[in-house]
């Protein structure tokens, strides 16, 4: 049942994918900063905007990771003029941020496009969080984002162009067991990119919001050494991607001004189910998505269904230990 509701919607997107060609804006000679951009998505899309011919900057704390990513990107640059800088600043700390960035625009040039990728992933059930942990995961993920956009925005309408992108997750659409925090700040990232969307669409300033998947990065390993044995089932239903092709997505979805970036079938489903009052680039996108959220619904009742059935399972296993421990 459920795969005769997937087909009619794959095929509405493939139509929707072939009558809406993708105009890339170019970035040939044009300064894109990543933060994060030291290993996983981050530095995939760095290398990318350097092949592209891009001026790029990095930005992580890590200084040997940075070192060594910049080595690395170096090596994809098309010509001898492109810069590739890094910076070593906790995106956290909204002075440090903006200071660097106004140095770099002076060294550098001006900001054309702003790549958030920092992030971290701590799992676990909501009492099991130590209150730092919180706080570590707020910091990094809603204002290590927050505050770089905010140090650059007033600039890029100065300028009337530019592109800020946001890289969320797919738990910013739906929460899921152990990602409590986690996906909270996903979430807020995602009511972030909606409200600056519209702050500064008539400034010509396009915002894109990457909803990727679990992406095999070192980031994923370090979060994975935290997962519930309930979340390592849940997340396994939708795969693992490289994040080379997580970066390309990004980067093509950002540079044709789309408001959502996604990988995958499944992700697709997702998004379109969770679409709500978001953005849109065309009528006919509307319309498919209209046509569509019906089925779409029963596939996702499915889904919910069966993450419901792990998680008992889970639950009745534990509790078969503990009485067997009485």
């Amino acid at each position: 049942m459920v795969v005769l509701l997937l087909i009619p919607a794959l095929i509405i997107a493939v139509i929707l994918k072939c009558l809406k060609p993708i105009k890339n804006i170019s970035i040939k000679g044009k300064h894109v900063v990543v933060t994060g951009g030291s290993s996983g998505i981050g530095k995939s899309v760095a290398i990318l905007a350097a092949q592209r011919g891009a001026q790029v900057t990095i930005l992580a704390r890590n200084i040997d990771k940075l070192t060594e990513a910049q080595e690395e990107i170096k090596k994809h640059c098309v010509n001898e003029e492109q810069m590739i800088t890094k910076v070593s600043v906790d995106v956290a700390n909204y002075e440090d941020v903006e200071n660097n960035l106004c140095e770099l625009e002076e060294i550098v040039g001006p900001i054309f496009m702003l790549v958030n990728c920092a992030g971290i992933a701590i799992c676990g059930k909501v009492e099991d969080f130590t209150v730092q942990e919180v706080k570590n995961l707020i910091d990094v993920n809603f204002l290590g984002t927050f505050y770089p956009i905010k140090a650059v925005v007033s600039k890029f309408k100065e300028r009337k162009e530019g592109i800020i992108v946001l890289t969320s997750s797919q738990v910013a659409l739906m929460g899921m067991y152990g990602y409590s925090v986690y996906s909270s700040c996903k979430f807020a990232l995602r009511g972030l990119a909606e409200s600056l969307y519209m702050e500064v669409k008539p400034y010509n300033i396009s915002v894109t919001l990457a909803l990727p998947p679990d992406t095999d990065t070192p980031g994923f390993e370090t979060e994975n050494k935290t997962k519930p044995k309930e979340t390592k089932l849940l997340s396994e239903t939708g795969g693992l991607h490289k994040p080379n092709d997580v970066a390309k997505k990004l980067m093509d979805d950002a540079l044709s001004q789309k408001f959502f970036s996604y990988i995958g079938f499944e992700s697709f489903i997702l998004t379109t189910l969770c679409i709500g009052m978001s953005p849109f680039s065309s009528l006919l996108e509307i319309l498919i998505q209209a046509i569509i959220l019906g089925p779409l619904r029963l596939i996702g009742a499915f889904y919910i269904v069966s993450f419901s059935k792990i998680i008992k399972k889970c639950f009745l296993e534990k509790q078969n230990k503990k009485n067997n421990k009485i």
